[in-house]
C-alpha cells in the first residue's frame, strides 16, 4: 500500500515537470517567433500592398468612391463661383480636406438627394403634377444651398472661436517672449499649449517659416485664411515691427492690452444687447402664461356675469 502510494507520487512529480517543461519550451518559442518577426520587419520594408492593405475598408474603398462620385459631379457644376468657394473653404480651415470640387461635387449630390427624395414622398401624396414638380424644384433648390449655408456657419463658428482666443493667445505670446524665447519659439509654445483653431493657425505659420517661407509671406497668409479684422491688425504690426526693428515684446504687450480693452467692450456690448433679446421671448412666450395662469381662473365668473346681464 504504501509502496503504490510512493510510486504514484513519483508518477506525479514526473508528469508535473514534463508539463512545466513543455510550457516553458512553447513560451520560449513563442518569444523567439516575436523577436524574429520584429526583427523581420525592422529589416524588411513593407510593400505597397502590405501598407495598402493595413487601411481601413473605408479609407480604401468608400473614400475614394466618394471622390470619384463628387469629382464627376463637380464637372457639372457652374464654375463662376470657383474662387468665392475656394475662399470659403479657406476661412472655414478646409474641412475634411474638402478641395473645391469635392464641395462642388458635395452641393450637386445634395440637390439632387433632396430633389428626389422629395419627389419620391410626393408621390405617395394626392397632388397634381404641377405641385408635385414645383415642390421637387424648391427642394433641389434647397438642397444646393444648404451645403453653402453650413459652410458659412462654420466660418462664423471658426472666426468666433479664433477671436475669443486671441486676447489669451497674445497674452501667452508676451509672456514667453519676455521670458527670453524668440518669436517663433513663443508662436510653438502657444500651438503646444492650446488645441484651439488659433493654435493651429501659429503651428502652421512655424511650419511654414520652417519650410523657407519668409515671417511676412506667413503672417500674412495666417491673416488672409483667418479673414479677422483683430488678426489682421496683429500681423500688420508684426509686419511693421520687423522692418522697422521694432521690440517685439513691446509690441506684443501693447497688442494684448488692446485686445483685453477690445474683449471688455464687447462683453459689456453683449450685455447691453441682452435686454433687447429677451423682449421677443417675454412678449411672445412668457406674458401669454402668465396672462394665462392670472387670468385663467377669472375667465369662466367673467363669463356667467356677461351671461346674467343678458338676460
Amino acid at each position: 500500500m504504501v509502496q503504490g502510494i510512493y510510486l504514484l507520487s513519483i508518477a506525479v512529480l514526473v508528469g508535473g515537470a514534463l508539463f512545466a517543461l513543455l510550457l516553458g519550451l512553447q513560451a520560449h518559442s513563442k518569444t523567439r517567433a516575436l523577436q524574429e518577426s520584429r526583427l523581420y520587419f525592422a529589416s524588411t520594408a513593407p510593400s505597397l500592398e502590405e501598407v495598402e492593405m493595413s487601411r481601413s475598408f473605408g479609407a480604401r474603398v468608400i473614400r475614394p468612391a466618394l471622390a470619384s462620385i463628387l469629382g464627376f459631379l463637380s464637372r457639372l457644376a457652374p464654375q463662376r463661383n470657383i474662387e468665392v468657394i475656394q475662399r470659403k473653404l479657406l476661412i472655414s480651415g478646409r474641412p475634411n480636406g474638402w478641395t473645391v470640387a469635392d464641395f462642388s461635387g458635395l452641393r450637386l449630390l445634395s440637390a439632387l438627394l433632396c430633389g428626389s427624395l422629395t419627389f419620391s414622398l410626393l408621390l405617395l401624396a394626392d397632388l397634381s403634377a404641377l405641385y408635385r414638380i414645383l415642390f421637387t424644384v424648391i427642394a433641389t433648390i434647397l438642397g444646393f444651398y444648404l451645403p453653402v449655408l453650413w459652410l458659412n456657419g462654420r466660418i462664423r463658428a471658426r472666426k468666433r472661436a479664433i477671436l475669443c482666443a486671441l486676447p489669451d493667445g497674445l497674452d501667452m505670446l508676451n509672456i514667453c517672449v519676455g521670458a527670453g524665447l524668440g518669436f517663433n519659439a513663443a508662436l510653438i509654445r502657444v500651438g503646444e499649449r492650446w488645441d484651439t483653431p488659433l493654435a493651429d493657425e501659429f503651428n502652421r505659420v512655424v511650419t511654414e517659416i520652417q519650410l523657407g517661407l519668409s515671417r511676412r509671406d506667413a503672417l500674412l497668409g495666417l491673416a488672409e485664411r483667418t479673414d479677422v479684422p483683430e488678426v489682421e491688425s496683429f500681423v500688420a504690426t508684426i509686419i511693421q515691427a520687423d522692418q522697422l526693428g521694432v521690440s517685439v515684446a513691446k509690441v506684443l504687450r501693447t497688442q494684448a492690452e488692446q485686445m483685453r480693452i477690445l474683449r471688455r467692450q464687447r462683453a459689456e456690448e453683449a450685455a447691453r444687447q441682452a435686454t433687447i433679446k429677451m423682449l421677443f421671448p417675454l412678449v411672445f412666450l412668457v406674458f401669454p402664461a402668465m396672462l394665462a395662469v392670472l387670468l385663467g381662473p377669472a375667465i369662466p365668473q367673467l363669463l356667467r356675469t356677461f351671461s346674467s346681464l343678458g338676460r
